[in-house]
């Protein structure tokens, strides 16, 4: 092992390792809701409902549940960007983006929240 200056060995000191994960989900959250203002949520699923074939498809809503628009390219990037930060997830269901604090969670629990079942 090689001297340091003082005649003591380099020794490997322990890094204290970010969460990146944690940190990559919240920075897609802050980005995704720059990108769509005005919007809490962004649901995300492998099928686009116009097209038969596999698709990435966003849908953005606001803090009241009711749609805010996006234009193709928002949908398709905002989608890409969940589905690669997230690639662990079975993208054959669809998925809600919470904006607020970047929890993914399956789009069925949100219907069962609204409907009172949880």
């Amino acid at each position: 092992m090689p001297e340091s200056r003082h005649g003591r060995a380099n020794t490997a000191q322990p890094v204290q390792a970010p969460d990146p994960a944690g940190s990559r989900r919240r920075r897609l959250a802050t980005l995704l809701a720059d990108m769509v203002p005005g919007a809490r949520t962004i649901r995300v699923s492998q099928r686009e409902p116009e097209r038969t074939w596999p698709s990435p498809h966003a849908r953005a809503y606001d803090e009241q549940g009711s749609p805010v628009a996006l234009n193709r390219a928002q949908g398709l990037t905002a989608a890409r960007w969940v589905m690669r930060t997230h690639p662990e997830v079975n993208w054959n269901e669809a998925y809600d983006l919470d904006l607020t604090n970047g929890v993914l969670r399956p789009a069925a629990e949100a219907y069962a929240v609204a409907d009172g079942r949880r």
